[in-house]
């Protein structure tokens, strides 16, 4: 087929009837076909929430360090591209064109869903690219997550907490046990959550993973100037922050220094390479404060763990007058439990409608605001973007307008903000 790439994504998006569709033994029949593989260290990170900026801190410090890196994320915010990045820059149109044809000409009759032939097409793009190191990012869970069916040299457990119930269960054990999968025997596990699951641990003790904890095996100490970090291969202090915002960092930034340090012999770094990679990390849509006034701030945040990190850092932003939320939700989420963490900091909500299948309307959250004895003003909009356009008619420039709830939330209010070509 002669496809551009917006005909491949969309051709992808047809391919099988349902979203998602847990399970591997598809997706590894296709992957058996490919018969491509990567010939460098493998890292998987999974967990509920940090998995984004742990990722972008991974590849930040990698290539400071003059090694050419590969990186798997999802979802995007404004361009497909921002999934698939080689050496620092997301992929271009052609080299994904090729790998999604790459991917069809072996698929056969195996149905794949969007995000099994994405997966595959980034791995069939790697393979062809001589990397030094690569990084890969579980879409769902874990177990059954298409990523899962690549053997990581390390893996990073970000957190766990209850998101995704549907299809991982409703407790944080059961969650856990799906993420643990990601593990593998005798290979280092690295667990940035402070209170893991006791499934988690039973899991890589069951393997025989070499799991490292946060605050046992490894952890951080610090001021508001600079922090330091510990673990089994040593100390690296008078380390600045992270240029990513945010409570949480730190955790992230930890566990990232624990992978450095298992892989040290495969992929040395120096502390030159750590203290520029953190300072020029960029993620979009995670804790992003835009330039200018009133303040804009931009976070992806849409369970209940990452809304009351969303809260803790707007609190310790300092003081505004006012804040107006610009907020949308899907459906499948639990968005009573979003509302509880952040509605102290909120003065002013925008409710918006977001245009997916599975978006929730502004009606419906408005409801649910409402059974939350939420007393702040309430309006409902057709979308973020109108929701955000009437958020800066009534900001003072000393006000602060938060953008949160999903990543369709986030990227609506991105591309009302890029500059229009014609």
């Amino acid at each position: 087929m002669q496809l551009n790439l917006q005909g491949w994504l969309s051709y992808i998006e047809r391919l099988h009837p349902k979203a998602v569709d847990l399970g591997l033994e598809r997706v590894a029949e296709v992957r058996n076909r490919l018969a491509a593989s990567v010939h460098c260290p493998v890292i998987v990170v999974g967990g509920t929430n940090g998995k984004g900026s742990t990722c972008a801190m991974l590849e930040a410090i990698l290539t400071a360090a003059g090694y050419r890196t590969g990186v798997f994320t999802s979802p995007h915010l404004l361009r497909y591209n921002e999934r698939v990045r080689i050496n620092g820059r997301d992929a271009e149109d052609a080299l994904l064109v090729e790998a999604f044809s790459n991917v069809e000409s072996v698929r056969g009759n195996v149905a794949l869903t969007y995000f099994e032939f994405s997966t595959l097409a980034a791995w069939d793009l790697f393979c062809r690219s001589r990397l030094d190191v690569l990084i890969l990012e579980v879409g769902l869970g874990g177990r059954l997550d298409a990523v899962n069916l690549f053997d990581a040299d390390c893996t990073i457990l970000t957190s766990v907490d209850l998101d995704h119930m549907d299809w991982l269960g409703d407790t944080r054990e059961k969650i856990g046990w799906e993420k643990a999968h990601i593990f593998r025997p005798g290979r280092p596990a690295i667990c940035a959550d402070p209170r893991p699951p006791q499934s988690v641990l039973d899991y890589a003790s069951r393997i025989g993973a070499d799991l490292q904890l946060i605050e046992k095996d490894f952890g951080y100490q610090g001021d508001r100037q600079q922090w330091g970090y510990w673990g089994r291969g040593g100390k690296r202090a008078g380390l600045a922050y992270p240029a990513l915002r945010g409570a949480n960092q730190l955790l992230n930034a930890s566990a990232v220094l624990s992978a450095l340090d298992v892989l040290r012999e495969r992929i040395p770094v120096g502390m030159h390479d750590v203290r520029k990679g953190l300072s020029l990390v960029e993620l979009p849509g995670r804790f992003q404060v835009l330039p200018g006034k009133p303040v804009i701030v931009l976070d992806v945040a849409h369970n209940p763990h990452a809304g009351a990190v969303l809260a803790e850092n707007l609190s310790n932003m300092g003081f505004a007058p006012n804040t107006i939320a610009v907020f949308g939700m899907l459906q499948d989420k639990d968005i009573a439990g979003v509302v509880r963490k952040v509605a102290a900091r909120i003065d002013r909500w925008h409710l918006a409608t977001l245009g997916s299948p599975r978006g929730t309307r502004a009606c419906d959250l408005a409801k649910i605001l409402t059974v939350a004895e939420v007393r702040a003003p309430i309006l409902e909009f057709e979308s973020p973007r109108e929701a955000y356009l009437a958020a800066l008619d009534v900001a003072g420039e000393n006000d602060r307008i938060v953008v949160f709830g999903s990543f369709l939330t986030v990227s609506d209010v991105l591309a009302s903000r890029a500059p229009q070509t014609s």
